[in-house]
């Protein structure tokens, strides 16, 4: 039955990966601009985000990553631009193949099991098909044996590894996720971590955003650096790290105040 599960996600998970050649990317920003207040406005003259592997939003508090990131969702409507996603205009209406995990996990007060066939409504499964996929997204999660527990009496590090299960139920081409292991024990977080690692293999294009260095530096293969709304810096892990282009990004790895 696992086995089956396995399987079913992972041809899921093909049934979505773009046509495109792998040259073209698989999310292009162009002239993306919302205004929030006077101290905040996102700018984003342009961004192309690849079609494999983990990119991280790194940046100081209040620099519009999260923001940013519901932009590239669709969830928030930019004052100009537009974001194509796999060549198709992303909108509130519009963002089938893609799946977010919020800082807060977004559960129905209904049993894990209940929660996962809810997120397989629509994917045409027989019941034989669905029953074995949620068990593979149980035993992902880690969750064997709370399949009929409430979904709000989990842990907090169990009701996010069942939010980003539901999100995975989706057979997102494309996955966001907002510091989803912000408030995690170390348990959790490397739970969340060893998911996202083995998703991320199986072809889903992850785009995290995260405080933790620590994490960036084990994870992602490429560094979005934000401050101010705007993109300071884009490149490989190991390039940011040793040796960051940008003073904004060299500033805040030293620990200076960015102004």
């Amino acid at each position: 039955m696992r086995d089956l599960g396995r399987e079913i996600l992972s041809q899921s998970l093909a049934q979505v990966l773009p046509t495109a050649p792998d040259a073209t990317p698989l999310l292009r920003v162009t002239g993306l601009s919302f205004r929030v207040n006077e101290d905040l406005s996102i700018g984003v003259p342009e961004l192309n985000v690849s079609g494999s592997g983990l990119t991280m939003i790194l940046g100081p508090n209040g620099a519009g990553k999260s923001l940013l990131i519901r932009m590239l969702h669709g969830l928030v409507s930019p004052d100009q631009g537009t974001t194509l996603f796999n060549g198709q205009k992303v909108d509130a209406k519009r963002c089938n193949g893609q799946a977010m995990v919020f800082q807060k996990p977004v559960l129905l007060r209904r049993s894990v099991t209940a929660n996962l066939r809810f997120a397989l409504r629509g994917q045409g499964l027989t019941k034989p098909e669905r029953a074995a996929k949620i068990s593979h997204l149980v035993e992902l999660a880690g969750l064997t044996g709370k399949e009929r527990r409430p979904a709000r009496s989990l842990s907090g590090g169990e009701e996010q590894c069942l939010a980003l299960a539901c999100a995975l139920a989706r057979s997102p081409r494309l996955l966001f996720l907002d510091e989803p292991t912000s408030s995690l024990d170390p348990t959790a977080t490397h739970r969340i971590e060893t998911i996202l690692r083995q998703v991320s293999l199986m072809g889903v294009k992850v785009v995290m955003v995260s405080h933790d260095m620590g994490q960036a530096a084990r994870l992602a293969d490429d560094i979005i650096f934000v401050n101010r709304g705007k993109i300071c810096e884009e490149c490989e892990t190991d390039e940011f790290f040793d040796g960051p282009r940008s003073a904004e990004a060299q500033a805040f790895l030293s620990g200076r105040l960015l102004l």
